[in-house]
């Protein structure tokens, strides 16, 4: 078991870097107060996206930093889970960074999916802008109705036809919804089937965002924030007909699916999660040492000193236990790496959040404003412990497997 970054690994890591210093972070707060005055308000039809995203993201590529997450050499970078996680990691120190480089979720899951499953026609239509990073795309799974940590839950219907797919119900925290460049969504719902087991009920169906009865409800803000022209959104779909070409893989493989696309992409948001605290580790400590309280730094005051060796502790905790989990994944695959994935999980955003709060405390009332990148930080650890399954059910799962390996079934 070997962590050390490949050659092919540090050097994209380098030149990823280089990139992030020289043209990212020097203007990251400018580019996030000109992106909030830009789009005020809830009202997405009149959002727009910065001009300064597109000359990046040319820039980028032109740079050869494009599609990294992806495991193909032709298509992407060509790097292992394992050689892709120092430069997830690097991303999360950035909000902009991963669009940037086209290694954004939900695009990244989505264009996995495609990769994996989708046909030769579906990858044509609707892979190859994504990779291009000329659209967007939006994943639609959560329901507003029904405890969505059940996925089993779903109330929307992806019903067969004949040669055609219905679709009905609603969706909400559709990630992307927003933004003007979302193209096309993919709709996960069940599709009843007599005879076929609880997890074999469900598909995955690629929709145009303008197809007939597909509506965009609303946006819905988090902590207040409308995380514009990004967007987090309720959508309905009535009766809603597409050919039966636009399910990926066939119908009622939904499930499989999803463990495919949420192995690798949980290992990229803990990865982020990682770089995100180690970011406000380095403000915690800058603004903790240049101002003072009282005649002496912030820093020596109020057990501040102990919550840095804190952070530093669970950064590097959590860090090795995702590098394990990204090992494991290539070395074994997504079902032998089930507990670790899970188990990462529930560390990283969890630390993030601690790590996060802790800087929010010692900037005081600047740590609540957009002066600092920590409120955009919590919000994405927060979010991160509902996202993708929240904290419980990883660690049902977790123990359920623990349970097995000594002997008892699930109905123990």
């Amino acid at each position: 078991m070997n962590f050390e970054p490949s050659a092919k690994s540090r050097d994209f890591l380098e030149r990823l870097q280089r990139f992030m210093q020289a043209e990212l972070d020097p203007i990251e707060g400018q580019h996030w107060d000109e992106v909030r005055a830009l789009n005020l308000g809830g009202d997405w039809t009149k959002w727009k996206v910065h001009p300064r995203v597109e000359v990046l993201k040319a820039k980028a590529r032109a740079a050869g930093l494009w599609n990294l997450f992806l495991p193909d050499e032709k298509l992407g970078a060509g790097l292992t889970t394992l050689e892709y996680a120092p430069l997830a990691e690097a991303m999360g120190r950035s909000l902009m960074a991963p669009e940037i480089f086209n290694c954004n979720a939900p695009d990244s899951g989505n264009m996995e999916v495609l990769y994996r499953y989708g046909s030769e026609a579906q990858k044509q239509r609707w892979l190859t802008p994504l990779l291009a990073g000329e659209i967007r795309s939006v994943f639609c799974m959560t329901e507003p109705d029904v405890a969505s940590s059940d996925a089993t839950n779903m109330q929307a219907t992806a019903v067969v036809q004949g040669d055609e797919v219905v679709l009905n119900g609603k969706k909400w925290w559709t990630s992307g919804l927003g933004d003007p460049r979302a193209k096309v969504a993919i709709f996960m719902a069940h599709t009843p089937s007599e005879g076929a087991s609880r997890h074999a009920q469900h598909s995955m169906v690629l929709v145009p965002l303008d197809t007939p009865g597909v509506e965009v409800q609303r946006m819905v803000p988090v902590f207040g924030d409308y995380d514009a022209p990004h967007g987090h959104g309720e959508i309905s779909f009535r009766d809603v007909r597409l050919p039966l070409d636009s399910v990926i893989a066939g119908p009622g493989r939904g499930f499989e699916i999803a463990q495919g696309r949420l192995g690798p992409g949980r290992i990229h948001h803990c990865m982020r999660c990682i770089g995100a605290a180690e970011r406000a580790l380095e403000l915690m400590i800058d603004r903790g040492m240049t101002r003072t309280g009282f005649g002496k730094p912030l820093m020596n005051l109020g057990g501040n000193r102990e919550k840095v060796a804190e952070a530093r502790v669970a950064i590097d905790q959590a860090r090795l236990l995702t590098l394990h989990a990204a090992w494991k994944l290539d070395e074994l695959g997504a079902l032998a790496a089930m507990t670790e994935i899970a188990a990462i999980k529930v560390v990283a955003p969890s630390m993030l959040q601690k790590v996060v709060d802790d800087a929010i405390q010692i900037h005081g009332g600047a740590g609540l404003s957009h002066d600092t990148l920590l409120t955009g930080f919590f919000a994405q650890a927060r979010a991160l412990r509902l996202a993708d399954g929240p904290d419980e059910v990883h660690k049902g799962l977790i123990a359920k497997l623990e349970l097995a390996k000594r002997g008892y079934s699930k109905r123990s």
